[in-house]
């Protein structure tokens, strides 16, 4: 394998703290001028603040306004691949370009620039590895009652999910220190704020949140076609990014429920047998069975599954290791091009000593 080593990523002894915002994008042509507009290019305990924009196979003009508004580095993914795999593809540049935090922001505008200084916040004072920026969404004026109800509950689940308080879990308005960032790994395909926070939660990650503020809606998301689709969608990704990490909790949980429904169902048969009637209810004993038989059949998977978890972590530790052993290299990220004009010094990463948190 050859490595590429970006310029002077062994020569900087003593680098000034570096703040790289993100921001995935994918046909944000008319939404990115007012969004980068509001993003801030000085933030108090940094010596310098970046803009990275991932472009998610836009086919619109999105990478030619970001140059001319100024990004300093893009990320150009040869296809639409989803917000999630734009997330990872974020993290794992802006890292290699030597970020000390990583904030990611939408394109679309929905949250107020400025309020990255708050952001970010927790992180320099020391309090907290990740942060989460909380919209207040019972104070979101075009949030309808139901989705309004439906955050509340998805936010709840999560946090009995991943042990956690964050209160608005599905905001992308959120900032990452070095150490946080270099633990992230996105599985999913469909989004990475559910995710991220039960991955956090379960690594021991400290996580915090502050309140922020949003701009007035642009447009409707384009996430989620409908208020159905993101009910779905949410449920379906919060049982198994939790299933991953609790296997035994849900799988043996759900053996006990049918199997008590299977107990259930032959005490029916037993009492009608004892009634003499028992001929009249064969469709009761049959039933039990198939029930007892898919409650041991959950019960196994519980099994296979918490030695697929443990697996799970010891990739997570490879990853983690990887990962540490390209940024101490100075390895190139994929897909990346440059900002600047072609005269200008190109960004360098530098290589860190690994923190234990």
């Amino acid at each position: 394998m050859r490595f590429g080593i970006l310029p002077e990523a062994q020569s900087r002894q003593s680098p000034a703290m570096k703040l790289i915002i993100q921001i995935p994008c994918f046909n944000e042509a008319d939404q990115l001028p007012r969004t980068l507009a509001d993003l801030p290019r000085e933030v108090e305990g940094f010596e310098v603040v970046e803009w990275l924009v991932v472009d998610d196979g836009s086919t619109d003009d999105t990478v030619e306004i970001a140059r001319a508004h100024g990004v300093d580095h893009f990320v150009r993914l040869t296809n639409n691949k989803g917000l999630a795999t734009g997330f990872q593809a974020g993290i794992d540049t802006a890292l290699k370009l030597g970020a000390d935090v990583i904030v990611n922001t939408d394109a679309d505008n929905q949250y107020y620039g400025p309020d990255v200084a708050r952001l970010v916040r927790p992180i320099l004072e020391g309090r907290a590895d990740m942060v989460i920026g909380d919209r207040e969404v019972g104070d979101v004026v075009h949030f309808s009652p139901l989705k309004k109800a439906l955050q509340r509950l998805g936010s709840w689940v999560v946090r009995q999910a991943s042990s956690t308080s964050v209160p608005d879990t599905t905001s992308g308005f959120r900032a990452y220190n070095r150490e946080a960032a270099i633990q992230m790994l996105v599985v999913s395909k469909f989004t990475y704020t559910l995710e991220t926070i039960i991955q956090a939660g379960k690594l021991l990650v400290a996580i915090d949140h502050v309140p922020v503020r949003t701009n007035t809606k642009t447009r409707e998301s384009r996430l989620f076609p409908s208020m159905g689709a993101y009910v779905r969608r949410n449920a379906l990704s919060i049982f198994r990014i939790y299933a991953q990490y609790e296997p035994l909790r849900v799988f043996w949980s759900l053996s006990v429920l049918i199997g008590l429904g299977a107990i259930g169902v032959w005490v029916r048969f037993t009492v009608a047998y004892l009634a003499g009637n028992g001929k009249g209810h064969v469709q009761s004993l049959i039933l039990g069975a198939v029930l007892f038989i898919a409650a041991v059949v959950l019960w196994a998977l519980g099994v296979i599954g918490d030695l697929l978890a443990a697996q799970r972590v010891m990739t997570q530790k490879t990853f983690e290791r990887v990962r540490r052993i390209e940024l101490e290299l100075g390895v190139a990220p994929s897909h990346y091009e440059a900002g600047q004009p072609p005269d200008a010094e190109p960004a360098a990463a530098r290589p860190r000593e690994a923190v234990r948190m």
